[in-house]
């Protein structure tokens, strides 16, 4: 009888609602709750970009304030990973621009857009063993943290599309050895979708 009420009740859910809803539901619940990574993006604008947009990515110099050093151009890199899947004509510059030079860069090229990143915030806590050993502060204890920013300006006329700032946090089940640059991926990804009207 218990056997025939769990199979009814998967029926009707089934008929309810797709597998793979209830897999994203389910996974925004444990990012919600910090089991999981989770990244929240804050953008000014809602305005969307032509599918063959060209996109030229750069990272500024700024080094993040935080317990952490992560890699010079990890921003600029993340980003192109994210941008490529849905903008077929991306560029990235090869190491931190100033914004002038990085525009200039983007003109040379002939992108349509410059989207410029900064790292504004990153928090590498104590994630391993070795680490508790450098550190050995209990308050140090726990999952990353990291803040970008962006600006999306049309190289052309300078003006701003859109301006973003992405907040993550890493969840309990993935702390383990990371860093707050691990964090950057997916909400960049979305970011991406976002910009061509894709929802999450």
């Amino acid at each position: 009888m218990r056997s025939l009420m769990s199979i009814l009740a998967l029926l009707i859910l089934g008929g309810c609602m797709q597998v793979s809803d209830l897999a994203d539901g389910a996974a925004y619940q444990l990012r919600d709750a910090g089991i999981l990574d989770h990244g929240r993006t804050e953008r000014m604008a809602s305005r969307r970009l032509q599918h063959d947009s060209f996109i030229y990515i750069a990272q500024g110099h700024f080094v993040p304030p935080g317990a952490a050093y992560p890699r010079p151009n990890v921003v600029a890199e993340e980003a192109f990973k994210g941008f490529v899947e849905y903008f077929p004509l991306v560029r990235r510059a090869r190491s931190p621009a100033g914004l002038e030079e990085a525009l200039e860069q983007a003109r040379a090229r002939g992108a349509h857009y410059l989207l410029y990143s900064r790292f504004a915030y990153a928090d590498d806590r104590i994630g391993t063993a070795d680490e508790w050993v450098d550190q050995q502060v209990l308050d140090r204890l726990g999952t990353d943290r990291s803040v970008i920013q962006l600006m999306l300006i049309e190289t052309n006329t300078r003006y701003l599309v859109d301006t973003a700032r992405i907040r993550s946090r890493g969840g309990f089940l993935t702390f383990y050895d990371a860093q707050p640059e691990d964090l950057l991926g997916p909400p960049l990804r979305d970011y991406a979708r976002s910009l061509i009207g894709l929802g999450r």
